[in-house]
């Protein structure tokens, strides 16, 4: 027989700043070596790896071994939920440098969502998939009453539009290649910086990855979310989706 769920325990792997770093460096559900994610959590080998096993003994990151070398990752998109979660209930931190000023407002621009794109790059392309008939639902990606902030929505407000498939073949993305897997074709979530709805489930992993195989987009360092659109990736937002500069 077992009691109810030992919350505080779970709880008090976010109380520390440095294993919170680690799992926010693994938040777009990359595999990442200790050696990167001490460096992002400005530890030392031997501390992240504690962290790590702790981590792991919660079953919320799980190891990958490649050749002599082991790799982590979070161990699903509820560990991620979860993350956003505890960030629409935590205060924002104060910016204190340069440094910390240009990676939040990098992080504001384009970043990584779990697998898929956020950010006012991430609700810039809803919106634009919507305007083209691609999505169909909703008049516009603007937070409803109930929604709850950074959270995947409980219900869908968009479907696949009339226009989805030519959409998305101009694009790059195979609709049916994505809605092929078990996971979950179309998800939405709520831009924790933006306020928007973004596109998330297997097709919004697919337009990530295609954006990011195309090089329209590229990871500003390897434990970083957020993402530096290219001018090759400009172009192909103006000519393929009609999204001019990215508003602040």
């Amino acid at each position: 027989m077992k009691g109810d769920a030992d919350i505080a325990r779970t709880a008090a792997l976010f109380a520390d700043p440095a294993r919170v770093r680690v799992l926010l460096a693994l938040g777009d559900g990359r595999a990442l070596a200790a050696s990167v994610l001490a460096a992002e959590a400005r530890l030392s080998a031997q501390g992240v790896s504690a962290h790590l096993a702790k981590l792991r003994d919660a079953g919320l990151v799980v190891a990958e071994k490649s050749g002599r070398h082991r790799f982590y990752r979070l161990a699903g998109p509820d560990t991620a939920e979860l993350l956003e979660t505890l960030a629409r209930f935590s205060p924002a931190q104060p910016v204190t440098s340069l440094r910390e000023g240009t990676r939040a407002e990098a992080l504001r621009t384009a970043r990584t969502c779990y697998d898929h794109l956020a950010g006012r790059l991430g609700v810039a392309v809803t919106a634009a998939l919507l305007a083209r008939g691609a999505l169909a639902g909703a008049a516009d990606t603007r937070r409803r009453p109930g929604d709850r902030i950074s959270a995947p929505l409980s219900e869908h407000p968009y479907t696949l539009g009339a226009n989805a498939g030519p959409v998305f073949a101009a694009l790059g993305v195979d609709l049916d290649a994505a809605a092929a897997g078990r996971r979950p074709l179309l998800k939405f979530c709520l831009d924790w910086s933006e306020q928007r709805h973004h596109l998330a489930g297997a097709l919004g992993a697919a337009v990530a990855t295609r954006f990011i195989d195309a090089g329209w987009v590229e990871r500003r360092t390897k434990a970083h979310r957020a993402l530096r659109l290219t001018p090759e990736g400009e172009h192909a937002l103006r000519t393929r989706l009609g999204i001019g500069e990215l508003a602040a």
